[in-house]
């Protein structure tokens, strides 16, 4: 498509049916014809067109969109006045269709030759493209000059919208092309601003809601700025017009933009986003001259939705776009390496159902933590090390697109005025993303993965974090109901553990789980799930953990799992663990047992209940039976450092007993700490409450197991180094455990 360099090409999009998209593009064409004294010309592209346009303007078209596109002659042959339609006010019209019993389908290539062959004869072209972006609708967006997003004050309408601006991202069309236009303004809807900083657009115009006259102009088969030239609508229309006209399409005539064509694309160069391709090398040049291709020729959109529907449907719809794209590259890059060309393939079929280039380290079962810093520096975590991987993204544009891709199905948002958020994938992994301007080099986002089915006990005794012995006294206590807080740092392994012990739970009780972002894993039948919900775009609305473990204790349950413990809420936890709820647990931050209640008690006096110090002791004695400590050692590995029974209170201390514990007795040739798991020789208070219901204690239990070391401690021959006398290695910090 070469569009007439003469010619002004508007899109008009919207993100949901029924925002009045069509209604504005048409008074829209009225008033540039009006107000410039212009030859223009109005088409109707929507694919879900039925002839609303015919109705709005009072025409029955000549001949429509769907006639043109079976038309075997040359358009060049043919008189202008019997291809478009006039109306009374002299502006140009050619429909879609020519009423609800057709169906529009033409082909890209078609319609951009139909649109440079009209761009001939007219200095404005507006056309109604929909709110479904097939392959012909999206080689409109490429070549327009400015695309028209028309939105409502309404929060669905809104979120709609923000989806419809990430698919023109994906399609890497340039943001400054789009106009943002507030149409049906109402006092009781959301603000303006609102709207503009939830879409990260500034809005170029507002239109009043004004039924009356729209449905006047209906009555008449005529658009209102025609028939009520001095209504407060059509004024608003006219300062729209005067906006984009006074120099704000003479700038985004200059404005870079992809080219889906290869020879355009080379000449003009492609765009990623809304950055400029300035420093990309050619391979990255070609992998979004591919992804501007498939665009152009699948409707990514719909197929990304069905392959929502089932996990057959999402194979069949990435091997129908892997076979697409395959196409393209023979096309694109018919002399590229057998090698290269198959990476092609795979890095732009997850650049466009996927999660870019972070489908390699999502896939890899060794990487457990990924951290984005910016666009060019990827973290990820390697059995228990941090280190640098190769990946990079094409820009922060491109990272920030996949961050929305990410928390957009979740009903979450992220934008200027919500810059941070927490968020899940569908394998459960925990995402935690920040954007500008909190996070200051570029979007940052952090990935922590789950393993598939979690880890078994079987597992975390094979990893040497832990005992039989001491699994066996946790699956005691848990199957009876003892109250557990499972403390530690950050990345210690918390969550995992959790879930680890709630696989103990028996299967006929019923357990309510409350989180941030879902994650535990329960695998019983009879579990609810619960999910705290942030803030409306007006900053209202938010559900907390708080309001959830209310709601939680009229829901009948028999067990409450708390993901973590992180403010007020650990109040009402303790308080559900007191009445009744016997074998709740939750996570809390801490480095040690100690300091884990002291953690509770700061927690319990976020709450907002003035309660005396003693009072809070009090409840945190009388709730929790159990305290676990799991910490990420130096060397990367995770082990339960002590298990401790909050044994009550003594005076206004709470007393706890260590029952298990592990004791660092150096390293090995490897530098992997070496340690062994002792039991204290402490028999926990419960135990007698315990026998006396019939639960058989094996007292073996608390016994120490000769080979309760880390299994590398087990199997050498030589006693480890002593912590003191261990080697200095360059780069080697001093070993200490990590909170």
């Amino acid at each position: 498509m070469a569009i007439n360099p003469n010619c002004n090409l508007i899109a008009v999009v919207g993100g949901k049916g029924g925002v009045g998209k069509s209604v504005f593009a048409a008074n829209f064409a009225c008033t540039i014809m009006n107000e410039l004294r212009s030859q223009v010309l109005l088409i109707d592209a929507d694919a879900r067109s039925v002839g609303d346009q015919n109705v709005i303007m009072g025409l029955k078209p000549q001949k429509t969109l769907k006639e043109l596109a079976s038309f075997q002659g040359s358009l060049n042959s043919q008189p202008m006045n019997t291809l478009v339609t006039m109306h009374q006010s002299g502006l140009a019209y050619l429909g879609a269709v020519r009423g609800p019993e057709e169906s529009l389908n033409i082909n890209p290539d078609l319609l951009g030759k139909l649109v440079e062959f009209f761009s001939r004869a007219y200095k404005f072209i507006i056309v109604d493209v929909g709110t479904e972006l097939g392959p012909a609708q999206m080689a409109v967006l490429q070549e327009a000059t400015a695309i028209m997003i028309v939105t409502t004050p309404e929060v669905l309408v809104v979120t709609q919208t923000q989806r419809l601006v990430n698919e023109l991202l994906s399609a890497t069309l340039p943001k400054d092309m789009f106009q943002l236009v507030i149409n049906k303004a109402s006092p009781t809807g959301l603000s303006p601003q609102t709207i503009s900083n939830q879409l990260q657009l500034p809005f170029l115009g507002i239109i009043p809601q004004d039924e009356a006259t729209s449905m006047m102009s209906l009555q008449k088969y005529t658009p209102f700025v025609i028939s009520a030239p001095k209504a407060p609508v059509t004024a608003a229309y006219y300062d729209v017009a005067r906006k984009l006209t006074g120099g704000i399409l003479q700038r985004l005539k200059t404005l870079s933009r992809p080219k889906p064509a290869p020879a355009a694309a080379a000449a003009a160069g492609d765009s990623a986003s809304t950055g400029s391709t300035q420093g990309m090398d050619a391979r990255t040049l070609l992998k979004i001259r591919i992804h501007n291709e498939l665009i152009r020729t699948v409707d990514l959109k719909k197929l990304l939705v069905d392959g929502k529907q089932d996990e057959n449907k999402e194979k069949e719809v990435r091997e129908k776009t892997k076979r697409e794209i395959t196409l393209i590259v023979d096309r694109e890059a018919p002399d590229v390496a057998r090698e290269e060309r198959s990476k092609l393939i795979k890095e732009v079929l997850e650049e466009a159902l996927g999660l870019g280039p972070l489908e390699d380290l999502l896939a890899d079962p060794d990487v457990t933590e990924i951290m984005v810093n910016g666009n060019k520096r990827v973290f990820v975590e390697k059995s228990g090390k941090v280190q640098l991987s190769p990946v990079t993204f094409t820009s922060n544009d491109h990272l920030r697109r996949i961050i929305e891709r990410i928390v957009t199905p979740l009903g979450r948002q992220i934008n200027d005025s919500t810059p941070y958020v927490d968020a899940r994938l569908k394998d459960g992994s925990r995402v935690n993303a920040v954007i500008e301007p909190l996070a200051i080099d570029g979007p940052a986002l952090t990935i922590r993965k789950f393993k598939k089915g979690g880890i078994t006990a079987e597992k975390y005794i094979g990893y040497g974090s832990i005992t039989k012995n001491m699994i066996d006294f946790l699956r005691i206590c848990v199957e009876n109901g003892l109250n557990v807080v499972i403390s530690g740092g950050t990345g210690s392994g918390k969550t995992s553990l959790l879930n680890m012990l709630s696989s103990f739970i028996p299967s006929n009780e019923r357990v309510i789980t409350v989180e941030d972002a879902a994650e535990l894993q329960l695998q019983q039948e009879h579990v609810v799930r619960l999910e705290t919900r942030p803030a409306s775009m007006e900053g209202s609305n938010a559900i907390h953990i708080r309001d959830l473990i209310k709601n939680a204790l009229r829901m009948r349950p028999d067990r409450i799992i708390v993901g973590e413990c992180r403010d007020g809420a650990a109040l009402d936890m303790l308080q559900a663990m007191n009445t009744g709820h016997d074998g709740s647990m939750t996570t809390t931050h801490a480095n040690s047992p100690r300091e884990c209640v002291a953690r509770l008690e700061t927690l319990c006096m976020m709450s907002g209940m003035d309660l005396p110090m003693r009072a809070i002791r009090e409840q945190i004695a009388g709730a929790v039976n159990l305290i676990v400590q799991i910490s990420r050692l130096s060397d990367g590995s995770r082990k339960i450092l002590s298990i401790t029974e909050v044994a009550g209170m003594q005076g206004d201390v709470v007393t706890l007993a260590e029952i298990f514990r592990f004791k660092e007795t150096g390293y090995d040739k490897n530098r992997k700490i070496q340690g062994v798991f002792q039991a204290t020789g402490t028999i926990p208070s419960f135990i007698q409450k315990l026998s006396d219901k019939g639960v058989v204690i094996p007292r073996e239990i608390f016994a120490n197991d000769p080979n309760a070391g880390t299994p590398a401690a087990a199997a050498a021959a030589k006693p480890p180094i002593p912590a003191a006398m261990a080697p200095k290695m360059p780069g080697v910090a001093p070993v200490k455990k990590s909170g």
